[in-house]
């Protein structure tokens, strides 16, 4: 089994949302970078990264993502509102290991 811990991002953050609410999230850490490195400290090999404010089409998190990548050396697949082959490869190009399309 391989056990691939997530870390969500909304307004810069890392959250949970509670039944898949964006109005109702709770804030785990500020700066999501420290989640990830928590979660490399404890052994994960692979993180799930899902950027909530570019699936729910509100913005993104690309300065966020691109300084977590810069910082942990776990690899990291990216979701959340990637609808195109450039935004892909920009991600690819800062460092994400692989991309996720949900929505086209």
């Amino acid at each position: 089994m391989i056990v691939i811990p997530a870390v969500d991002i909304l307004g810069g953050k890392c959250v949970r949302l509670l039944r898949g609410d964006p109005k109702k999230s709770k804030v785990y850490y500020e700066n999501p970078t420290e989640a990830a490195k928590l979660l490399e400290e404890q052994g994960a090999e692979l993180i799930h990264l899902i950027d909530l404010d570019a699936a729910l089409g509100s913005g993104e998190n690309m300065e966020t993502i691109k300084n977590l990548l810069k910082n942990i050396s776990v690899k990291v697949q990216i979701g959340g509102g990637i609808r195109s082959l450039e935004k892909a490869d920009a991600l690819l190009k800062m460092g994400a290991y692989r991309v996720i399309f949900g929505t086209a």
